[in-house]
C-alpha cells in the first residue's frame, strides 16, 4: 500500500471537510485560506504521483475519498452562491451603496 499518496488524498479530504464547516458558519475568509492549503496539497500530490502509483487495492479507497471531496465541494459551492451573488451586486458598476 502506498501510504504517502493515500495520506495526500486523506489530507485533501480533511481540508475539504474543514472548508465545508467554515462555509456552513459563513466564515468565507477561512474558506479561502483552506482553499489555498488544498491547492498546495493537490500540487504536492501531483508531484508525488509522478514517482509513485496506487495499487489496485488502493483504488477503491481513493474513489471513496474522492467521492467525499466532491460531495463537500458541491455543498460549499451551493453555500457560496448566495454570498457570491451578494458580492456581485455590491461591486456592480452603478451601485449607489458603494460611495
Amino acid at each position: 500500500m502506498n501510504a504517502q499518496l493515500i495520506s495526500y488524498y486523506e489530507a485533501i479530504e480533511q481540508a475539504s471537510a474543514d472548508m465545508l464547516q467554515c462555509a456552513r458558519a459563513g466564515n468565507w475568509d477561512e474558506v479561502v485560506k483552506l482553499e489555498g492549503a488544498c491547492a498546495l496539497l493537490i500540487s504536492q500530490l501531483k508531484h508525488a504521483a509522478t514517482d509513485q502509483t496506487l495499487s489496485a487495492d488502493e483504488a477503491p479507497l481513493k474513489a471513496r475519498i474522492m467521492q467525499r471531496i466532491l460531495v463537500n465541494d458541491a455543498e460549499i459551492r451551493a453555500l457560496a452562491e448566495p454570498w457570491l451573488d451578494e458580492l456581485g451586486r455590491w461591486v456592480a458598476p452603478g451601485n449607489s451603496s458603494v460611495h
